[in-house]
């Protein structure tokens, strides 16, 4: 029996996924499944390791940000949250992702 998709709304800067629409603020809104969800969190926990290491990182000096392991681990991890934000994203939320180029797509041109 296939799972049931229900929208979701998703903050990404909260690391949060919602099912009410007006619970808090939210920058995507996504259809997914309750294993879609987890698999999102799960992201959202390793964004947070990801994160808390830099900020321990980054009060030692030395490496530049471009040579350190551990931001690039929050750089591909975010990535990785986004792109999986396109696949289950409304049609506005895959606009507003690929105008950001945060999946490595490119921007598209300003006229």
């Amino acid at each position: 029996m296939p799972m049931e998709k229900k929208t979701y709304y998703v903050s990404v800067q909260a690391g949060s996924v919602l099912e009410n629409e007006g619970d808090t603020a939210y920058e995507f809104e996504i259809v997914a499944t309750e294993q879609d969800v987890e698999d999102l969190m799960e992201r959202f926990g390793m964004l947070s390791d990801a994160d808390n290491s830099s900020a321990f990182r980054a009060h030692l000096p030395g490496v530049p940000y471009h040579q350190d392991s551990v931001h690039d681990s929050y750089d591909e991890t975010l990535t990785d949250i986004y792109r999986k934000l396109y696949d289950l994203g409304t049609e506005e939320t895959k606009k507003t992702i690929t105008g950001m180029g945060s999946i490595g797509e490119q921007k598209p041109p300003v006229h």
